[in-house]
């Protein structure tokens, strides 16, 4: 967790998923977040396939004073991943006691879909046998209760607010400057129910 009297060193978070699903809005939420906070953040993505339904991955980082926005292998303290498999590919930008918040969804690859490749049938087992701080999450679920499946990516984000220690109002105040006002109360509804389905 993210603690007041921790701010002198850098934090690294990765959003990772599919085209689609809202990957780079949830990044760009948290950063406008963090800098509402104070922290200097520095953001990077790739989604070039995004609109295909290819992989996409932003990343975070924040603190006193970044100068990259590239996190380094073994360096990341949270990943917030909005698909099973997605998780796998980026577990070696992880340390043992980083947070692993996995949306319980599975998007079939081309590869699987074709029959050339099978998907993991165990990927959480796998991921809570090797992280100690994983959380997986009932993420469309939760985005369906709000009323709205593309509450996704706010609901996720819910979730991960309870492990940052950021003041909950900046958390909405952004959220709301987000969207557009027919959406504001769907993602925010979102954001609560992934924030109350992590206590």
């Amino acid at each position: 967790m993210v603690n007041n009297d921790r701010i002198d060193r850098i934090f690294n978070v990765l959003f990772v998923g599919v085209g689609g699903q809202g990957v780079i809005v949830a990044s760009q939420i948290l950063g406008e977040v963090l800098l509402k906070a104070g922290f200097d953040v520095k953001r990077s993505e790739v989604h070039g396939m995004a609109q295909r339904g290819g992989c996409v991955v932003s990343q975070v980082r924040f603190g006193t004073k970044v100068f990259s926005p590239l996190v380094k292998k073994g360096a990341g303290d949270f990943l917030v991943s909005f698909e099973q498999l997605e998780t796998l590919r980026y577990l070696d930008y992880l340390k043992p006691c980083s947070f692993v918040l996995v949306n319980n969804q599975k998007i079939l690859p081309p590869s699987v879909s074709m029959g050339l490749e099978d998907y993991p049938a165990d990927i959480p087992e796998r991921l809570k046998k090797r992280f100690k701080n994983f959380i997986l999450i009932e993420g469309i679920a939760l985005a369906q209760q709000a009323g709205n499946p593309k509450t996704l990516n706010t609901v996720l984000l819910g979730a991960l607010s309870r492990y940052l220690n950021l003041e909950e109002k900046m958390w909405v105040k952004t959220i709301q400057e987000q969207f557009s006002q027919a959406l504001r109360e769907v993602n925010k509804k979102g954001f609560y129910l992934g924030r109350e389905s992590t206590t």
